[in-house]
């Protein structure tokens, strides 16, 4: 087992829920934990040879804009095959596509003892490639894109999964932020987005007992570098994540349905099993309950909560933390 960094609290709440551990030991286990170690413990990667762009434009692009690169986080069924889209793009506002250029692809993880070269593609129209992963056995692995004229790198991962595999679900701002806002001012790098008190600690205990956790937020897609990097500051867990990648307009949003959809296609086709999940918004709320997740499990912190027979969190995660989640039994899973 992956032995990770922990909080003194988290230590405590581990000891709390000892009897559990105990419990779980006697049990058959059906299931393998998510394997954490190997994307943690992955060796330096090496980024490829420069090469030129093959456009001036391009050039151009790079040299007086920001990337805004990222991988979408895929979760699959062990036996099949997944596509990993990454998305390749310039600039803190104009969020130009990176076309018509070379985008090399690795990947290293599960019972692998050095980076795998996926192959050379190029960016479509939109800026994008879709990378086919196939013959992963269960297991979690990194995902490293880099584009071939300034080196430039996104990273994302993939969890090959086997169904009935436990998860906890959390959405983003004003669920593990303090509000809904405070993103803006990570995106704009004018200050760091603030955690609920003992926020950090409640999905270190959820990782620490097994469970898969799935990040779920209304972020546009261009938000996921500034995203990790927040993940990192706080010491958060990182995966999985998913941003919105339709939201090409912030200003229209459809952020209910499209969690909505997502929980749906991982509950109903990859078969995960979400024991719990946290909100704070009304449309975390709906989008929940639409998916089927069960509002006696269905936490949301903020002015909604307690909306629509859902659980309320009172203040920060301090009483929960130390009550509920850690009376939470293990996931039955083995590492």
């Amino acid at each position: 087992m992956k032995h990770f960094a922990l909080t003194t609290l988290s230590i405590i709440l581990l000891t709390m829920s000892s009897s559990f551990t105990a419990a779980q030991d006697t049990d058959p286990q059906t299931h393998t934990c998510p394997d954490y170690a190997s994307v943690y413990d992955a060796p330096a990667f090496e980024k490829p040879s420069k090469k030129s762009f093959r456009n001036f434009s391009s050039k151009m692009l790079s040299w007086f804009h920001q990337p805004y690169h990222m991988v979408h986080d895929e979760m699959i069924k062990e036996g099949t095959t997944a596509t990993v889209v990454g998305k390749f793009d310039y600039g803190t506002v104009i969020h130009k596509d990176l076309e018509q250029e070379y985008v090399k692809a690795y990947i290293f993880g599960t019972n692998q003892t050095n980076w795998e070269y996926l192959g050379r593609f190029k960016t479509n129209s939109d800026g994008k490639i879709f990378v086919p992963v196939a013959n992963k056995q269960e297991g979690d692995y990194t995902i490293k894109m880099a584009v071939e004229g300034d080196l430039s790198v996104a990273t994302g991962y993939l969890t090959v999964m086997k169904p009935g595999r436990k998860a906890v679900l959390f959405d983003i701002d004003g669920t593990l932020t303090l509000n809904d806002f405070q993103a803006v001012g990570d995106y704009l790098g004018v200050e760091t987005a603030s955690t609920h008190a003992y926020a950090t600690d409640t999905v270190w205990a959820y990782v620490n007992k097994g469970y898969q956790i799935v990040y779920i937020t209304g972020r546009q897609y261009w938000m996921t570098k500034m995203t990790r990097n927040w993940f990192n500051s706080k010491g958060l867990f990182g995966w999985h994540l998913r941003t919105d990648s339709n939201a090409e307009n912030p200003l229209q949003p459809q952020t209910q349905a499209y969690k909505r959809a997502y929980i749906e296609h991982l509950t109903n086709d990859l078969g995960l099993d979400i024991i719990r999940a946290y909100g704070n918004a009304d449309t975390d709320v709906y989008a929940y309950g639409e998916a089927g997740l069960d509002k006696n499990e269905t936490y949301i912190i903020g002015e909604h909560a307690g909306l629509e027979g859902t659980q309320a969190i009172d203040g920060d995660y301090s009483y929960h933390l130390t009550t509920v989640v850690a009376d939470t039994p293990y996931a039955g899973c083995s590492w």
